[in-house]
């Protein structure tokens, strides 16, 4: 919003929301599965702005990108590799194991931190996928 609208202060550019989104749902969903990766929220709002070609950008659009792109993720993780995504799913932590730096490399594993430390989680956008629920 502040490159949308870079003459507002902070609070003014948030009324303004809905000149770029459909609500403020889409944009948190933007954010969220992007997993804090600004490059990953661009090259989703340039998959929308590709396909809509209109403002506001829709939820549904958004939705329609984000499975595009999970399709493709999902097509490029190995069988073992799914185990060790459960894993993470579940626990937050990785071990040494080559496994984990391959879906770290990957970007199928994001590393966080915060004030009270650092964990791990899969990518936002795999959390729909099927083959993690096993």
């Amino acid at each position: 919003l502040a490159r949308a609208f870079p003459e507002l202060e902070s609070n003014k550019r948030l009324e303004k929301i809905t000149e770029i989104f459909d609500n403020p749902e889409t944009l948190e969903l933007l954010c969220f599965v992007s997993g804090g990766h600004i490059r990953n929220l661009l090259r989703f709002l340039f998959d929308c702005i590709r396909q809509e070609r209109k403002l506001p950008l829709s939820g549904e659009t958004l939705k329609q990108v984000i499975q595009k792109k999970r399709d493709q993720m999902v097509l490029a993780i190995e069988p073992y590799e799914w185990e060790l995504l459960r894993q993470v799913f579940r626990s937050k932590k990785v071990t040494g194991d080559d496994g984990y730096k391959i879906l770290i490399r990957s970007m199928f594993v994001y590393e966080y931190g915060d004030a009270k430390g650092s964990w791990f989680d899969i990518n936002p956008i795999l959390e729909g996928a099927e083959e993690l629920k096993l």
